[in-house]
């Protein structure tokens, strides 16, 4: 192993890395909380300060991928539809079966140019956790409880709402509404067979009354449906702590655009949609590709820049912290100060 990968592997780098990713984001949602006194003065001006301020986490998250990992993710799509990405709002599916989905789901978005104004359909315990969940709460993500009937309403206000939003977003769903496990696609697919649905291999039933309802408030506003199926080469399962310890992983992300004809189909369009990307995978497992043409997008500098900015500006207070503490010669103050870190 050389120096680089043994640095990235070591516990102590990772304390660095959590320590500079909990600090700023805290001081973020600091700031986020002032913003609130522009809603009712500028609204699209708060909105526009939170996409950025949304950005700085985020791109900490992706900056660990694209720079620390250094992961590769080849793009698979209709040429003629490559330059439209970034430039239109837009709903994007991305299917559930890794641990980093949603990592890689950002990474795509950071490579067009809206990751600060992404937003997702998120469990409502989410929205209670500091940094991410925070950081949500002021971007207008939507949140639900998954009963449909007590989220119904919610959800349609909150999507009415982003039909004004000043940024160009991607509005990222997983219609399959949790993560891919042999044990939860047996019991969807005996759903499957219970409703009369064709059965799938590779993914779970997908949940329609959450994609029907998304398409059908921002049917105005969103260009298109961007259909995404995400696998990694040689058959990786790729983890957070992976990426953590600078492992490197290669993605292939076959990304098609289509939009539903009618709002009233969407369920019957969604269910013929997850029969064609089982054949993708199908397609992927047998030949290690997809059916369009690859294209590595180019990686921006700005998540790098970012977690350098923070990293600078928590780290000398930090380390001299530290040699105070070390020169102050007590045993007990830089055991507890340890503990503290470590927690």
């Amino acid at each position: 192993m050389d120096i680089v990968g043994f640095l990235k592997s070591q516990f102590i780098c990772h304390l660095l890395i959590c320590y500079i990713f909990i600090v700023s984001g805290l001081i973020i949602n600091f700031i986020q909380l002032f913003t609130l006194i522009l809603w009712p003065i500028n609204k699209q001006l708060f909105r526009k300060i939170n996409c950025r301020l949304a950005y700085c986490i985020s791109s900490q998250m992706v900056m660990l991928l694209e720079w620390w990992s250094g992961t590769d993710c080849t793009l698979y799509t209709d040429p003629e539809n490559y330059h439209k990405y970034g430039k239109e709002n837009a709903i994007v599916i991305l299917n559930h079966n890794f641990e980093i989905d949603f990592l890689c789901g950002w990474n795509f978005c950071e490579r067009f140019g809206v990751l600060g104004s992404s937003k997702v359909l998120a469990k409502k315990e989410l929205s209670y956790m500091p940094i991410i969940g925070w950081m949500w709460y002021f971007l207008e993500i939507v949140f639900c409880k998954r009963k449909w009937e007590e989220d119904r309403k919610t959800v349609v206000q909150k999507l009415l709402n982003l039909r004004d939003y000043p940024e160009n977003f991607w509005f990222l769903i997983h219609c399959e509404g949790t993560r891919f496990t042999e044990q939860k696609h047996q019991i969807s697919m005996q759903v499957a067979e219970a409703k009369g649905l064709p059965k799938l291999k590779y993914h779970l039933l997908p949940r329609t009354k959450g994609f029907a309802v998304t398409v059908q408030c921002l049917r105005n506003v969103v260009s298109a449906v961007y259909d995404s199926t995400l696998n990694f080469r040689n058959n990786e399962n790729p983890t957070l702590l992976g990426v953590l310890n600078g492992k490197k992983y290669h993605a292939d992300l076959y990304v098609r655009q289509d939009v539903p004809e009618d709002e009233q189909e969407c369920s019957t369009w969604l269910h013929k949609l997850y029969q064609e990307k089982d054949a993708f995978q199908e397609e992927y497992y047998r030949t290690g590709t997809y059916p369009a043409v690859p294209t590595v997008p180019p990686r921006r500098p700005w998540t790098l820049l970012n977690w350098l900015f923070w990293a600078l500006l928590l780290l000398y207070p930090l380390f001299k912290l530290l040699i105070n503490m070390i020169n102050s010669g007590s045993s007990l103050t830089l055991a507890s100060f340890a503990f503290v870190i470590i927690i």
